[in-house]
């Protein structure tokens, strides 16, 4: 398992201009759309459209902020932190930030995309200890309070990934206010 923290992570400007990102992982390490999946902590400051990503299945979920209103072509969805939305990366879509009583428009939120044809992954909010099983990959962040991952210990902002099978370890949340996003990440199995 490989540790970060948010914060000292690289920070890129998106494709579209609208937003930046902090890559957590990429599966493989490759420029462009190479990736068979990624993981990553975007922050959406300003309304905009999402950049198409043909053949990629995206999970998208709010870590900080007031919210934000997505457009997609036949409905509108408010996306609320801790609150896991899967959608296709080639489907239209605009976000506009829901500005906060102080006037803050910027919210971030944690994205998992996933090469269609290869990979496919799940998303969960936990709040209660838990055992992690042998995963192929995957992604750990904390939203909020401290956890125990293993031997590791994290705090909101930090986390662990992992790109081969580990053996079972638990999570144990360390504070009363406890919240951490669970990622699972699995290779499609290939048809004979």
């Amino acid at each position: 398992m490989r540790f970060f923290d948010v914060n000292t992570l690289p920070v890129s400007r998106w494709r579209n201009g609208g937003g930046e990102t902090r890559e957590i992982i990429s599966v493989p390490a490759v420029e462009g759309d190479g990736f068979a999946w990624r993981a990553s902590i975007a922050t959406i400051a300003q309304a905009g459209d999402f950049s198409a990503f043909p053949g990629v299945d995206r999970i998208i979920t709010l870590l900080e902020g007031s919210g934000v209103s997505l457009r997609f072509p036949a409905f509108s969805h408010r996306l609320r932190r801790g609150e896991p939305l899967f959608f296709a990366g080639e489907t239209p879509l605009s976000a506009t930030p829901i500005v906060a009583q102080d006037g803050d428009a910027a919210n971030r939120d944690f994205n998992i995309m996933t090469r269609r044809d290869s990979h496919y992954a799940t998303v969960m909010a936990v709040r209660d200890a838990m055992s992690l099983g042998a995963q192929e990959a995957g992604v750990l962040y904390v939203m909020d309070g401290r956890w125990r991952i293993g031997e590791e210990t994290c705090q909101a902002g930090q986390g662990v990934w992992w790109t081969s099978q580990q053996p079972q370890r638990d999570l144990t949340p360390l504070t009363e206010d406890a919240w951490l996003l669970y990622t699972a990440v699995f290779r499609r199995e290939s048809n004979p």
